[in-house]
Protein backbone atom coordinates (compact mmCIF):
# COMPACT_ATOMS: atom_id res chain seq x y z
CA UNK A 1 0.00 0.00 0.00
CA UNK A 2 1.37 3.50 -0.83
CA UNK A 3 1.49 6.17 1.59
CA UNK A 4 -0.23 9.71 1.70
CA UNK A 5 1.64 12.93 0.03
CA UNK A 6 3.46 14.77 2.33
CA UNK A 7 5.08 18.16 1.28
CA UNK A 8 6.35 20.62 3.72
CA UNK A 9 7.38 24.40 2.11
CA UNK A 10 10.59 24.89 0.80
CA UNK A 11 11.31 28.18 2.31
CA UNK A 12 10.62 26.14 5.77
CA UNK A 13 12.65 22.71 4.74
CA UNK A 14 15.28 23.68 2.64
CA UNK A 15 16.14 20.04 2.45
CA UNK A 16 14.00 18.23 -1.32
CA UNK A 17 13.80 15.23 0.35
CA UNK A 18 10.91 16.83 2.47
CA UNK A 19 9.02 16.91 -0.67
CA UNK A 20 9.66 13.51 -1.78
CA UNK A 21 7.00 10.64 -1.96
CA UNK A 22 7.67 7.65 0.21
CA UNK A 23 5.43 4.60 0.37
CA UNK A 24 5.08 3.50 3.73
CA UNK A 25 7.83 0.80 3.15
CA UNK A 26 10.25 3.35 1.99
CA UNK A 27 9.48 5.59 5.42
CA UNK A 28 9.95 2.79 7.58
CA UNK A 29 13.40 1.81 6.03
CA UNK A 30 14.22 5.12 6.07
CA UNK A 31 13.96 5.80 9.71
CA UNK A 32 16.08 2.16 10.13
CA UNK A 33 18.68 2.80 7.88
CA UNK A 34 18.92 6.96 7.97
CA UNK A 35 17.63 7.47 11.39
CA UNK A 36 18.77 4.53 13.08
CA UNK A 37 15.28 4.12 15.24
CA UNK A 38 14.75 0.69 15.97
CA UNK A 39 11.48 -0.57 14.75
CA UNK A 40 10.87 -4.54 16.11
CA UNK A 41 7.29 -5.13 13.95
CA UNK A 42 7.05 -3.63 10.62
CA UNK A 43 3.30 -4.46 10.05
CA UNK A 44 2.23 -2.84 13.40
CA UNK A 45 4.44 0.46 12.71
CA UNK A 46 3.06 0.89 8.88
CA UNK A 47 -0.62 0.37 11.05
CA UNK A 48 0.58 3.41 12.76
CA UNK A 49 1.74 5.49 10.18
CA UNK A 50 -1.31 5.13 8.31
CA UNK A 51 -3.64 6.10 10.89
CA UNK A 52 -1.60 8.77 12.26
CA UNK A 53 0.90 9.94 9.23
CA UNK A 54 4.68 10.70 8.94
CA UNK A 55 4.17 13.95 9.32
CA UNK A 56 2.24 14.19 12.61
CA UNK A 57 4.06 11.20 14.38
CA UNK A 58 8.09 11.46 13.06
CA UNK A 59 8.44 15.17 12.23
CA UNK A 60 6.62 16.31 15.02
CA UNK A 61 8.35 14.77 17.75
CA UNK A 62 11.37 14.01 16.55
CA UNK A 63 13.27 16.71 17.63
CA UNK A 64 12.82 15.19 21.23
CA UNK A 65 14.51 11.95 20.78
CA UNK A 66 17.58 13.10 18.60
CA UNK A 67 20.98 14.16 18.35
CA UNK A 68 21.33 17.60 17.44
CA UNK A 69 24.29 17.61 15.29
CA UNK A 70 23.57 14.42 12.94
CA UNK A 71 20.28 14.49 13.31
CA UNK A 72 19.75 10.61 14.24
CA UNK A 73 17.92 9.14 16.63
CA UNK A 74 19.57 8.82 20.11
CA UNK A 75 20.46 5.36 20.91
CA UNK A 76 18.07 2.53 21.47
CA UNK A 77 15.12 5.05 21.07
CA UNK A 78 12.27 3.13 19.31
CA UNK A 79 9.04 3.43 17.34
CA UNK A 80 7.28 2.57 20.12
CA UNK A 81 8.58 5.66 22.13
CA UNK A 82 7.77 8.01 20.09
CA UNK A 83 4.18 6.49 19.06
CA UNK A 84 3.72 7.08 23.32
CA UNK A 85 5.07 10.53 23.36
CA UNK A 86 2.41 11.06 20.54
CA UNK A 87 -0.19 9.88 22.62
CA UNK A 88 1.34 12.03 25.62
CA UNK A 89 1.06 15.42 23.26
CA UNK A 90 -2.43 13.78 22.57
CA UNK A 91 -3.57 13.49 25.85
CA UNK A 92 -1.90 17.02 26.44
CA UNK A 93 -4.16 18.51 24.20
CA UNK A 94 -7.41 16.74 25.80
CA UNK A 95 -6.58 18.19 29.48
CA UNK A 96 -5.99 21.65 28.45
CA UNK A 97 -8.82 22.04 25.77
CA UNK A 98 -10.67 20.92 28.97
CA UNK A 99 -10.07 23.48 31.04
CA UNK A 100 -9.47 26.26 28.43
CA UNK A 101 -13.25 25.64 27.70
CA UNK A 102 -14.35 26.80 31.09
CA UNK A 103 -12.91 29.57 30.65
CA UNK A 104 -14.31 30.72 27.72
CA UNK A 105 -17.82 29.26 28.93
CA UNK A 106 -17.17 32.03 31.68
CA UNK A 107 -15.61 34.83 29.87
CA UNK A 108 -19.01 34.33 26.79
CA UNK A 109 -21.24 34.38 29.97
CA UNK A 110 -19.81 37.41 31.50
CA UNK A 111 -19.19 39.72 28.30
CA UNK A 112 -23.16 38.48 27.56
CA UNK A 113 -24.23 39.67 31.08
CA UNK A 114 -22.52 43.10 31.47
CA UNK A 115 -22.82 43.58 27.75
CA UNK A 116 -26.77 43.67 28.11
CA UNK A 117 -27.06 44.94 31.34
CA UNK A 118 -25.85 48.02 29.88
CA UNK A 119 -27.25 48.31 26.41
CA UNK A 120 -30.12 45.97 26.43
CA UNK A 121 -31.02 42.73 24.14
CA UNK A 122 -31.84 43.90 21.21
CA UNK A 123 -29.03 42.72 18.59
CA UNK A 124 -28.96 45.79 17.06
CA UNK A 125 -27.03 47.04 20.38
CA UNK A 126 -24.02 44.69 19.65
CA UNK A 127 -24.18 45.29 16.08
CA UNK A 128 -23.89 49.18 16.79
CA UNK A 129 -20.74 50.65 16.52
CA UNK A 130 -21.30 53.53 19.00
CA UNK A 131 -21.51 50.81 21.56
CA UNK A 132 -17.77 49.71 21.23
CA UNK A 133 -14.86 51.66 22.06
CA UNK A 134 -15.05 53.47 18.89
CA UNK A 135 -11.32 55.10 18.59
CA UNK A 136 -10.17 55.75 15.01
CA UNK A 137 -7.77 53.35 15.92
CA UNK A 138 -10.04 50.86 16.35
CA UNK A 139 -12.53 51.06 13.85
CA UNK A 140 -11.42 48.87 11.42
CA UNK A 141 -11.36 45.83 13.31
CA UNK A 142 -14.87 46.57 15.26
CA UNK A 143 -16.10 46.72 11.79
CA UNK A 144 -14.76 43.42 11.29
CA UNK A 145 -15.53 42.08 14.47
CA UNK A 146 -20.06 43.56 13.44
CA UNK A 147 -19.44 41.53 10.48
CA UNK A 148 -18.54 38.66 11.91
CA UNK A 149 -21.39 39.20 14.38
CA UNK A 150 -23.98 39.95 11.56
CA UNK A 151 -22.88 36.94 9.94
CA UNK A 152 -23.06 34.76 12.83
CA UNK A 153 -26.90 35.73 13.16
CA UNK A 154 -27.89 35.55 9.55
CA UNK A 155 -30.12 32.93 8.65
CA UNK A 156 -29.96 30.13 6.73
CA UNK A 157 -27.55 29.07 9.79
CA UNK A 158 -26.18 25.91 11.46
CA UNK A 159 -27.29 26.36 14.82
CA UNK A 160 -30.67 25.64 15.54
CA UNK A 161 -30.97 28.03 18.53
CA UNK A 162 -29.98 31.25 16.34
CA UNK A 163 -32.81 29.96 13.65
CA UNK A 164 -35.40 30.02 16.54
CA UNK A 165 -34.75 33.40 17.88
CA UNK A 166 -34.27 34.95 14.86
CA UNK A 167 -37.74 33.26 13.16
CA UNK A 168 -39.70 33.72 16.36
CA UNK A 169 -38.50 36.85 17.50
CA UNK A 170 -36.72 38.71 14.78
CA UNK A 171 -34.15 39.39 17.32
CA UNK A 172 -31.15 36.99 18.50
CA UNK A 173 -30.03 38.60 22.12
CA UNK A 174 -26.88 38.41 22.68
CA UNK A 175 -26.74 35.56 25.20
CA UNK A 176 -27.61 33.50 22.60
CA UNK A 177 -24.93 34.53 19.99
CA UNK A 178 -21.66 33.95 22.06
CA UNK A 179 -22.56 30.64 22.34
CA UNK A 180 -21.94 30.43 18.07
CA UNK A 181 -18.76 32.51 18.58
CA UNK A 182 -15.21 31.24 18.64
CA UNK A 183 -12.94 32.27 21.61
CA UNK A 184 -10.93 34.14 18.95
CA UNK A 185 -14.03 36.27 18.36
CA UNK A 186 -14.87 36.64 22.06
CA UNK A 187 -11.36 37.92 22.85
CA UNK A 188 -11.94 40.12 19.90
CA UNK A 189 -15.08 41.84 21.71
CA UNK A 190 -13.84 41.89 25.07
CA UNK A 191 -10.91 43.81 23.30
CA UNK A 192 -13.05 46.31 21.56
CA UNK A 193 -16.04 46.58 24.26
CA UNK A 194 -15.79 49.62 26.47
CA UNK A 195 -13.45 50.41 29.07
CA UNK A 196 -16.33 50.39 31.82
CA UNK A 197 -17.69 46.75 30.78
CA UNK A 198 -13.72 45.06 30.89
CA UNK A 199 -14.01 46.43 33.91
CA UNK A 200 -17.04 44.86 35.23
CA UNK A 201 -15.82 41.37 33.80
CA UNK A 202 -11.92 41.67 35.25
CA UNK A 203 -13.01 42.41 38.76
CA UNK A 204 -14.68 38.46 38.41
CA UNK A 205 -10.78 37.43 39.09
CA UNK A 206 -8.35 38.10 41.43
CA UNK A 207 -5.68 40.55 41.44
CA UNK A 208 -6.47 41.22 37.29
CA UNK A 209 -6.86 44.58 35.09
CA UNK A 210 -8.54 44.46 32.55
CA UNK A 211 -5.65 44.58 30.01
CA UNK A 212 -3.99 41.71 31.34
CA UNK A 213 -6.91 39.70 31.70
CA UNK A 214 -7.09 40.39 27.34
CA UNK A 215 -3.50 39.27 27.19
CA UNK A 216 -4.09 35.90 29.48
CA UNK A 217 -7.38 35.13 27.07
CA UNK A 218 -5.70 35.64 24.07
CA UNK A 219 -3.27 33.14 24.94
CA UNK A 220 -5.24 30.24 25.81
CA UNK A 221 -6.93 31.55 22.61
CA UNK A 222 -4.01 30.31 20.65
CA UNK A 223 -3.93 27.45 22.78
CA UNK A 224 -7.16 26.52 22.10
CA UNK A 225 -7.12 26.56 18.24
CA UNK A 226 -3.68 23.98 18.92
CA UNK A 227 -5.77 21.68 20.61
CA UNK A 228 -8.97 22.03 18.08
CA UNK A 229 -6.91 21.77 15.32
CA UNK A 230 -5.28 18.95 16.54
CA UNK A 231 -1.33 20.31 16.36
CA UNK A 232 1.81 19.55 18.46
CA UNK A 233 1.12 20.89 21.86
CA UNK A 234 3.94 20.46 24.35
CA UNK A 235 6.41 22.71 22.17
CA UNK A 236 3.82 25.59 22.01
CA UNK A 237 5.11 29.10 21.53
CA UNK A 238 3.13 32.09 20.37
CA UNK A 239 4.52 35.67 19.70
CA UNK A 240 2.95 37.60 21.90
CA UNK A 241 3.89 36.91 25.38
CA UNK A 242 1.48 37.38 28.43
CA UNK A 243 2.25 40.40 30.89
CA UNK A 244 4.81 39.66 34.16
CA UNK A 245 2.47 38.55 37.17
CA UNK A 246 3.00 38.02 40.38
CA UNK A 247 3.58 34.32 39.83
CA UNK A 248 6.29 35.05 37.61
CA UNK A 249 8.15 36.53 40.32
CA UNK A 250 6.83 33.96 43.31
CA UNK A 251 8.30 31.12 41.10
CA UNK A 252 11.70 32.86 40.71
CA UNK A 253 11.43 32.43 37.14
CA UNK A 254 14.40 32.63 35.58
CA UNK A 255 15.61 35.73 33.42
CA UNK A 256 18.10 36.63 30.52
CA UNK A 257 18.20 40.85 29.86
CA UNK A 258 15.90 41.78 32.60
CA UNK A 259 12.85 39.47 30.76
CA UNK A 260 11.72 36.29 32.04
CA UNK A 261 12.90 33.28 29.32
CA UNK A 262 10.12 31.25 30.56
CA UNK A 263 6.55 31.27 31.34
CA UNK A 264 5.67 34.14 29.08
CA UNK A 265 4.96 32.93 25.31
CA UNK A 266 5.82 28.76 25.81
CA UNK A 267 3.34 26.41 27.37
CA UNK A 268 3.95 27.28 31.01
CA UNK A 269 2.27 30.54 30.13
CA UNK A 270 -0.95 28.72 29.47
CA UNK A 271 -0.53 27.10 32.84
CA UNK A 272 0.02 30.27 34.43
CA UNK A 273 -3.25 31.59 32.40
CA UNK A 274 -4.76 29.17 33.89
CA UNK A 275 -3.95 29.66 37.38
CA UNK A 276 -5.57 33.10 36.80
CA UNK A 277 -8.62 32.23 34.93
CA UNK A 278 -10.39 28.87 36.85
CA UNK A 279 -11.32 28.73 40.69
CA UNK A 280 -8.39 27.54 42.62
CA UNK A 281 -10.56 24.08 42.55
CA UNK A 282 -10.30 22.78 39.13
CA UNK A 283 -6.54 24.23 39.20
CA UNK A 284 -5.54 21.94 41.56
CA UNK A 285 -7.13 19.08 39.61
CA UNK A 286 -5.65 20.28 36.58
CA UNK A 287 -1.90 20.29 37.79
CA UNK A 288 -2.82 16.88 39.43
CA UNK A 289 -3.84 15.40 35.99
CA UNK A 290 -0.99 17.26 34.58
CA UNK A 291 1.47 15.58 36.44
CA UNK A 292 0.25 12.37 36.01
CA UNK A 293 0.31 12.58 32.41
CA UNK A 294 3.68 14.22 32.52
CA UNK A 295 5.07 10.91 34.83
CA UNK A 296 3.77 8.82 32.20
CA UNK A 297 5.29 10.14 29.37
CA UNK A 298 8.27 9.24 31.51
CA UNK A 299 7.61 6.09 31.75
CA UNK A 300 6.53 5.15 28.78
CA UNK A 301 9.46 7.42 26.29
CA UNK A 302 12.95 5.87 28.86
CA UNK A 303 15.23 8.48 26.87
CA UNK A 304 12.99 11.60 27.75
CA UNK A 305 14.67 13.36 30.54
CA UNK A 306 12.89 15.85 32.61
CA UNK A 307 15.44 18.99 31.59
CA UNK A 308 14.57 17.80 27.67
CA UNK A 309 10.66 17.62 28.18
CA UNK A 310 10.75 21.12 30.41
CA UNK A 311 12.95 22.95 28.19
CA UNK A 312 10.31 22.67 25.74
CA UNK A 313 7.28 23.27 27.23
CA UNK A 314 9.17 26.06 29.16
CA UNK A 315 8.42 24.27 32.75
CA UNK A 316 10.62 25.31 35.52
CA UNK A 317 11.92 22.30 37.93
CA UNK A 318 9.23 24.01 40.58
CA UNK A 319 6.29 24.06 38.60
CA UNK A 320 4.45 22.17 40.88
CA UNK A 321 4.76 25.08 43.51
CA UNK A 322 2.16 26.74 41.67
Amino acid sequence: MRGLHFFNKQRRFPNIENTIFFTYDEQIQKLINEKQLIISDLETTKSILQKLSYFSLVDNYKDIFTHKPSGKYLHGVTFEEITAFYYFDEELRILFLKYILHVEQYLKSMLAYYFCEKHGTQQSAYLSVKNYNCTQKNLNQINHLITTLVKTISLPSHYRYIIHYAKTYDNVPLWITVNALTFGQISKMYQYTTSDIRSKISLNFSNISESQLHQLIRILANCRNICAHNECLYSFQINEAIPDMPLHKELKLPQKNGQYSIGKKDLFAVVIALRYLIDTKDFKQFKKELNQLILSAFKNCPHLTPQVLFSKMGFPTNWKNL
